[in-house]
């Protein structure tokens, strides 16, 4: 591909998608990403979802998009966070993905995270994506937080 070819793909200048861009409100990723997810189980540390994969969150390859995947390590690998009785869930220092398989459109996902250690300034969790019919394993992330309200630097 050249140049010119791979400035057109990254910067989607004037194409079918720019007034829907534009029109978006503020903040919405996490309400595009989180519509459809149920929690089935909750527990101190542990956090149980299922989502049936939607249209909206595909790739160009017709399965669930890696930055739906990562976007959902983030917002469920936080909530986890909370039920360990964190006031805060921080902001993010690390957040890692593994993609092993896909998902596709219509595909029941579960969707499980777990806190490993949630302590006085940091917390480490994991998240771990599967197919619900199946139980194969789809994604796994992990995702660090910094959680001290506030900093001396």
């Amino acid at each position: 591909m050249d140049l010119e070819s791979v400035k057109r793909f990254v910067e989607k200048e004037g194409g079918d998608y720019e007034s829907t861009v534009d029109s978006m409100t503020e903040k919405f990723i996490e309400p595009m990403v989180m519509q459809g997810l149920k929690i089935d189980h909750i527990e101190p540390g542990r956090i149980l979802c299922s989502l049936i994969v939607p249209p909206r969150l595909l790739n160009c390859g017709n399965s669930l998009h890696g930055g739906a995947t990562a976007a959902l390590v983030d917002i469920v690998g936080s909530a986890v966070i909370y039920t360990m009785g964190a006031p805060t869930t921080g902001v993010s220092v690390e957040i890692n993905v593994s993609y092993l398989d896909a998902a596709y459109a219509g595909e029941e996902i579960e969707i499980e995270s777990k806190a490993l250690r949630v302590g006085k300034a940091f917390a480490v969790v994991s998240v771990e994506f599967r197919k619900k019919e199946t139980g194969k394993i789809i994604a796994q992330g992990r995702h660090t937080k910094y959680l001290a309200i506030s900093s001396k630097m």
